[in-house]
């Protein structure tokens, strides 16, 4: 009841709070937030080549498979063809399909190229694969990975 006076002259006091301006405060931040949320998670560029991770012990004779830098594959210090990478695994590692395999690809490959070489040993029935890394200079087998189905 603004505006209403009694007879000795003082107005009564309105108990009710303009919540107006605060709900147009609160719009304006959401449309802001709303517009900047989609910009901060633009593209990241990320380099993976190097870990701190603990230093596993070597097996005596380590498979390394090696992917090139003009994406050719060699198993062992011998290059194979694509196609021929588990048949060659087989042959090193007498068709043992719980032997652990090094995987070494040069910074420069495309990763379809490594996911490719990686799909060949799963569908061969090897799934004890590692990834070599560079750390302070020297090479260092990661903890091997599984690689599932």
């Amino acid at each position: 009841m603004a505006g209403v006076f009694r007879e000795d002259d003082e107005a009564d006091e309105q108990a009710d709070l303009n919540i107006t301006p605060l709900i147009d405060v609160m719009l304006v931040l959401l449309i802001i937030f709303m517009v900047a949320a989609p910009l901060s998670t633009v593209d990241i560029a990320v380099q993976l080549p190097t870990s701190s991770a603990k230093v596993d012990r070597r097996p005596d004779k380590p498979i390394f498979i090696t992917v090139a830098a003009d994406s050719s594959v060699s198993v062992g210090e011998t290059t194979s063809a694509a196609y021929r990478i588990v048949a060659d695994i087989d042959g090193l590692t007498e068709a043992n399909k719980d032997t652990r395999l090094f995987l070494r690809a040069d910074t420069g490959v495309p990763y379809g190229d490594v996911i490719d070489v990686l799909e060949r040993l799963r569908d061969g029935g090897y799934t004890k694969v590692g990834l070599v890394m560079r750390d302070a200079g020297r090479l260092v087998p990661s903890t091997p990975g599984f690689i599932t189905k």
